[in-house]
C-alpha cells in the first residue's frame, strides 16, 4: 500500500490501472478512518446526542406557551413547588398541636408532600421522542455516522486532494492547493455557526409556532435529520469564497463583474436568511453578517492574486513553471 500512495509528480504517466489501484487504495483508506470515527462516535454516542440535543433544550418549557403538554408540566411543578413548601407549615402545626394524634398526623402529610414535591417533573430539557420499535437504534446510529464523517473529513479531503492535485501543473497547483486546504476549516466553521445561532432559533420557532393548536411532540428522526441538513447547508454555503475564487481564478468572471454586481449577491444572501426558519431581523442581520464578510473577502483576495499575476510577466511564469516542474522531478 505504500507504494500505491506514493507521490506522484505531474510529468509522471501513469496507466489507466495504475490510476484505479491509485484510487482504490485512497478510498479504503477513507473508509477505514470513517469507520474508526464511526466507532469512537457510537462508543460515546451519548455525548455525541447529547450534543444534537443542546439546541432543542434551549427551547425548553415557558410560561407563556400554549402547548397543553408544556402547560401540564408547568402545571405539575407550580403544584409540587405548593407542596414543598407547605409541607414546613404543617411540621411547625404539628409541633405545636397538644393532641399526638393531630401531631403524627401533620408529620405524615408533610412527608407525603414532600414526596411529592420530590416526584414531580424538574422542568429538565426536552428530549426527541422514539416511536418506532427500532428507532433508539437507527437515530443512534445515524447521528454517529454523520458526526464520524465530520471526524474524518480531514483526512478524506487530504485523500482527494492528492489523487487529484497531480493532474494540474505547477503554476496551477499553487492556486489550487491553497484553495483545497481552505475547505474543511470553512466547513467546520459553517457548521459552527449553525449549531450555536442558526439551529436554536429555528427549532424556537418551530416549535412554538401556533403551539395552542397542537400537542407537540418530537420525533428524534425527524428532528435529527433536520438538525444535519441545516448544519450540512451552513457548511456548504461557508465555500462561497471557494466557489467566488474559482470562478474568478479559471476565467469565468471577473472581480470587476463581481463588484459590479455585489447588490445582487447582497439581495440573494437576504433572501436566503429570510428563508431560514426562526429568522427575527436581528438574528436574521446576524445570519447576513457572516455571508457577506466571507463573499467581500473572497473577492479582496481575488484582486490580490489578479494584481499578483499582472505583475508577474509570462516569460518569469513560465520560468517559474518549468522550475517547478524540475524540483518536483
Amino acid at each position: 500500500m505504500a507504494t500505491r500512495l506514493r507521490p506522484v509528480g505531474h510529468e509522471d504517466r501513469l496507466s489507466l490501472v495504475q490510476h484505479l489501484d491509485e484510487l482504490r487504495t485512497r478510498l479504503f483508506v477513507c473508509l477505514a478512518a470513517f469507520l474508526v470515527a464511526f466507532g469512537i462516535c457510537f462508543w460515546q454516542n451519548d455525548a455525541v446526542l447529547e450534543i444534537m440535543d443542546r439546541p432543542l433544550a434551549q427551547s425548553s418549557i415557558s410560561n407563556d406557551s400554549d402547548d397543553p403538554l408544556e402547560q401540564s408540566a408547568l402545571f405539575q411543578r407550580q403544584v409540587a413547588r405548593a407542596l414543598s413548601q407547605t409541607a414546613p407549615l404543617l411540621r411547625d402545626l404539628g409541633a405545636e398541636a397538644d393532641d399526638p394524634v393531630l401531631a403524627a398526623r401533620a408529620e405524615r402529610s408533610a412527608r407525603a408532600f414532600e414526596a411529592v414535591g420530590r416526584a414531580a417533573p424538574t422542568g429538565a430539557p426536552r428530549r426527541p421522542v422514539t416511536l418506532g420499535v427500532g428507532e433508539p437504534f437507527t437515530a443512534t446510529f445515524k447521528v454517529a455516522s454523520y458526526a464520524a464523517l465530520l471526524l474524518a473529513l480531514p483526512l478524506i479531503l487530504f485523500q482527494l486532494y492528492a489523487f487529484v492535485l497531480p493532474a494540474f501543473s505547477p503554476r496551477e497547483r499553487a492556486v489550487a492547493l491553497p484553495l483545497m486546504m481552505v475547505v474543511p476549516f470553512l466547513f467546520v466553521g459553517g457548521v459552527a455557526f449553525a449549531y450555536f445561532l442558526v439551529l436554536p432559533n429555528a427549532i424556537d420557532f418551530l416549535q412554538n409556532f401556533n403551539d395552542d393548536n397542537f400537542d407537540i411532540l418530537l420525533q428524534a428522526r425527524d428532528y435529527y435529520g433536520f438538525s444535519i441538513m441545516v448544519l450540512a447547508l451552513m457548511g456548504l454555503l461557508f465555500q462561497v469564497p471557494i466557489a467566488v475564487l474559482a470562478v474568478t481564478r479559471a476565467g469565468i468572471v471577473t472581480t470587476r463583474q463581481l463588484r459590479a454586481t455585489r447588490r445582487y449577491a447582497i439581495l440573494a444572501i437576504a433572501v436566503l436568511a429570510m428563508l431560514l426558519p426562526g429568522t427575527d431581523p436581528v438574528t436574521m442581520g446576524l445570519l447576513m453578517a457572516p455571508l457577506l464578510v466571507l463573499y467581500e473577502g473572497s473577492i479582496l483576495f481575488a484582486t490580490l492574486l489578479d494584481r499578483r499575476s499582472a505583475r508577474l510577466p509570462d516569460s518569469e511564469e513560465d520560468d517559474l513553471e518549468d522550475h517547478d516542474g524540475r524540483d518536483a522531478d
